[in-house]
């Protein structure tokens, strides 16, 4: 009978903090300005690096897209934590009377929806750049959602874990990248199921990704409160 209203308070509280976390993203333009171009420079880079062999190019596409958003998201996650220590809010969200199950939610969100939009427009230029004709789209877009809260559910958890140490800009990478390692290879393989007109072999890795993400939804949930505390 009590879970409901706890429940309902956990995602009021997420939302504040997402929409927060978002209004400050859209008034700075960092993700506009820094964290899009640098996800294009690497794409191109790849590009001027394989484009001599254009078959090669063209295979290893998926894993050149999904190390793009990997490494362009570690950007973003470790915004979300670095102005708030920075600037002193972390002590207020402490004091705030917000769940942390709510706030870890709330930031997994933000993160979750700059992802996306990031995955967009990567997906536009590996058309473009790559001359990647795209098939498979439902896979592709279940891929692209389960991958995605993958990400930022670990990248949350995480984040916050390095968010009050003052080498958190190099720590969070060597924390987060391994454990990333089966999502990066379950939305890798299932991005290549898609392309190559063999869905039914991606969706086993969906599912995998799936489990991946709620075992850390629970994990930021419950443990999001005591890393809080010790960051």
């Amino acid at each position: 009978m009590n879970s409901c209203p706890a429940v309902t308070i956990m995602l009021s509280d997420a939302w504040l903090i997402a929409r927060k976390d978002l209004k400050l993203e859209i008034r700075s333009r960092v993700a506009l300005n820094q964290v899009i171009p640098f996800a294009l420079l690497v794409l191109v880079l790849f590009a001027f690096a394989l484009d001599p062999d254009r078959g090669l190019l063209e295979k290893a596409t998926p894993g050149l897209y999904w190390i793009a958003v990997l490494f362009s998201g570690l950007l973003a996650m470790q915004r979300s934590f670095a102005v708030e220590a920075a600037d002193g809010v972390t002590d207020a969200l402490r004091l705030s009377g917000l769940t942390p199950s709510g706030i870890y939610l709330g930031k997994t969100l933000s993160v979750a929806v700059q992802l996306l939009v990031l995955e967009v427009l990567l997906g536009v230029g590996v058309a473009v750049l790559y001359g990647t004709s795209i098939t498979g789209w439902l896979l592709l877009l279940a891929t692209i959602v389960v991958a995605t809260a993958a990400i930022s559910t670990a990248g949350t958890l995480f984040g916050v874990v390095a968010a009050g140490l003052r080498v958190r800009e190099t720590l969070l990478p060597l924390l987060l990248l391994p454990v990333l390692a089966p999502v990066l290879i379950g939305s890798t393989r299932a991005f290549e199921a898609a392309l190559s007109g063999t869905p039914s072999e991606g969706w086993p890795w969906v599912g995998l990704m799936s489990v991946f993400a709620a075992v850390y939804v629970v994990a930021g949930i419950f443990g999001f409160g005591p890393l809080m505390e010790e960051s």
